[in-house]
């Protein structure tokens, strides 16, 4: 690790303790074949480097919220995590909502992002005060007869799609010509139909922008704040004060799949909307983002046991209990989301020794469950165990139950104190009793009863 920072060194090392602990002390063996585990020392360390980028960049005293994209690890206590850190809440469906109010992340912290939002969901966010980002006309229109003529509680914007292209993953650019999300900005009489709908609301006074996620380089995502910038003056200009007070510059900054270096850096974006888009920072504006996958993704690890190893036309096999189930893009576009593999031994202790080309599969029953194909790794024995990196986000969090195989437990770890690991549960493994009850266990006879009139 000759090539990387001090920072990802030590992130390194943590996690080689924390597997070592996690073998040691019964998360991961014969009776628990795959956990998760969380950084909390490296999700402390992001959240305040968050902070510190933007506020190295912008006017004293301007209102900047960071809100943490639900979606990307939608566990109440990572939540609870960063809302202490200082980071509030993004969401995108009741779901996510009830999580961020689990977590204790209050209203005026949370910003609800969805395009579907139905009239309850509105009404909910209205009467908690909640910001919503309004995603097109017809919604504009429900939020016209919900608010009325009084002030709203909450802040309210719209959400525009700058239609400035698409990244390197189709899947994950937001600001196509033909996206599904925001009002499409270049769209015949669209941004007129924009400046004037501010201009028969009020209390529209925010406006809101993603150009993407994993795939979009930085020029792209600063471009899309750059449009959405120009809107808002062009808006403020037209109603002859300052209508729009803040812009949720959304979140999408890519994370690094080939090695243990952060790269891009929120520092480093800050300095490229900095220089891009200087008035966004001079204190006239306040501020939102909404990032999630940079926040967690390097603090998070997908550990499981091998269980078996083979052969099959002279390429080495590692069977182990990871695979679709946690890692399901990777497993379906394998090209366009790689995971870094990480090897250790049957007692949790990094593996070395002389590498060797082989597949590391994942245990349910297609041919096409593979964590990695044709990978370089010290040779995997049956009981060593391999762990998935940078898995924090959109990893084991979004459990997809492919042949009934139930959720991992989750575990956040940190320094005892005493030169070990401590652990704290953040998931229970999910139980067979649980997998059976959420596939109609309690409704057994439901179908068999189930009679036409008149029938015998």
């Amino acid at each position: 690790m000759a090539d990387i920072d001090s920072e990802a060194r030590e992130r390194a090392d943590r996690r080689d303790r924390a597997v070592r602990a996690a073998v040691e002390q019964g998360l991961l063996g014969p009776h628990a074949a795959v956990a998760g585990l969380l950084d909390v020392t490296g999700i402390r360390a992001s959240a305040a480097a968050l902070r510190a980028a933007f506020d190295a960049v912008t006017a004293p005293g301007t209102p900047v919220l960071h809100a943490f994209a639900v979606k990307a690890t939608p566990l109440v206590p990572v939540v609870r995590l960063l809302h202490e850190a200082g980071i509030g809440a993004e969401v995108a469906s009741p779901g996510e909502l009830a999580l961020a109010r689990a977590a204790g992340v209050p209203p005026d912290r949370t910003v609800l992002d969805s395009p579907a939002k139905t009239p309850a969901e509105l009404r909910e966010a209205l009467a908690l005060g909640i910001a919503v980002n309004a995603d097109n006309p017809q919604e504009l229109d429900r939020l016209d007869a919900l608010v009325g003529s009084g002030p709203a509680r909450s802040p309210l914007g719209l959400r525009v799609n700058p239609q400035i292209g698409a990244g390197a993953i189709g899947a994950t650019s937001t600001a196509t010509p033909t996206s599904k999300f925001g009002v499409a900005l270049r769209d015949e009489g669209a941004r007129e139909w924009v400046v004037q709908a501010y201009a028969r609301r009020p209390w529209l006074t925010r406006l809101h922008t993603h150009t993407g996620s994993q795939g979009i380089p930085l020029p792209l995502l600063a471009r899309g704040v750059a449009e959405v910038y120009a809107l808002a003056e062009e808006i403020n200009a037209a109603v002859g004060r300052r209508q729009v007070d803040t812009i949720d510059i959304g979140g999408g900054l890519p994370v690094n799949a080939a090695s243990e270096a952060t790269a891009p850096t929120h520092a480093a974006y800050a300095r490229v909307l900095a220089d891009r888009v200087p008035g966004l920072f001079d204190g006239r504006y306040g501020l939102v983002t909404e990032f999630g996958r940079s926040l967690l993704a390097e603090h998070g690890a997908v550990v499981a046991r091998v269980e078996y190893a083979k052969s099959a036309g002279g390429r080495r096999i590692a069977v182990t209990h990871a695979g679709v189930q946690v890692a399901a893009r990777t497993v379906y576009v394998p090209g366009t989301w790689p995971l870094r593999i990480a090897a250790y031994d049957a007692e949790g202790r990094p593996k070395t020794g002389p590498e060797a080309v082989q597949d590391v599969a994942g245990p349910a029953c297609f041919s096409g469950d593979l964590l990695a194909e044709g990978r370089a790794l010290p040779l995997l024995e049956q009981g060593d165990h391999v762990a998935a990196l940078d898995t924090g986000a959109y990893g084991f969090a979004h459990h997809y139950a492919y042949n009934s195989l139930a959720r991992p437990g989750v575990y956040g770890y940190a320094p005892d104190g005493a030169g070990g690991v401590a652990f704290a549960v953040v998931r229970e493994p999910q139980t067979l009793a649980e997998v059976v009850a959420e596939s109609g266990g309690a409704h057994a006879s439901a179908l068999t009863t189930l009679r036409a009139p008149g029938s015998r």
